[in-house]
């Protein structure tokens, strides 16, 4: 017998993209403590993210803390600097650099954290395989 949640049949890799697609048009909250921008150090053998502050506007933009502006997600803002830079050897390295070993946090999200989760390990996968990682 199986449990009623066990699919009967197994999903295909398309079948899984096309669910994470769905569910990446989804509505999500920005987080108010920022934004990372997640590159790989191949020279170094490293991940790293990039953590840079916003604040939140009245219609739901972030925006430059200093100016107002609504923040651009690709490209644009090259002008401004990170408030910390992060890195690991591996995703959990990382990932623990930035939830436990930063004082303060700068993710205050668990949305937040776990995209940045899946993002690391797809940097690290990048990392190891020599294949371009870019942020989705």
């Amino acid at each position: 017998m199986t449990h009623p949640h066990t699919p009967t049949t197994h999903p295909t890799a398309a079948d899984l993209a096309k669910l994470d697609d769905k569910l990446s048009k989804r509505f999500i909250e920005l987080d108010p403590e920022g934004y990372f921008i997640i590159y790989v150090d191949r020279e170094a053998g490293l991940i790293c993210a990039d953590h840079y502050t916003n604040a939140i506007n009245e219609k739901g933009l972030a925006v430059d803390p200093e100016t107002g502006e609504p923040l651009c997600a690709r490209g644009g803002n090259a002008k401004r600097l990170p408030t910390q830079t992060y890195k690991g050897r591996t995703a959990k390295e990382l990932g623990m650099a930035i939830t436990e070993a930063a004082n303060p946090c700068p993710l205050s999200r668990f949305d937040h954290a776990l995209y940045l989760g899946r993002e690391f390990v797809r940097a690290e996968t990048a990392l190891i395989s020599g294949h371009d990682y870019v942020q989705d």
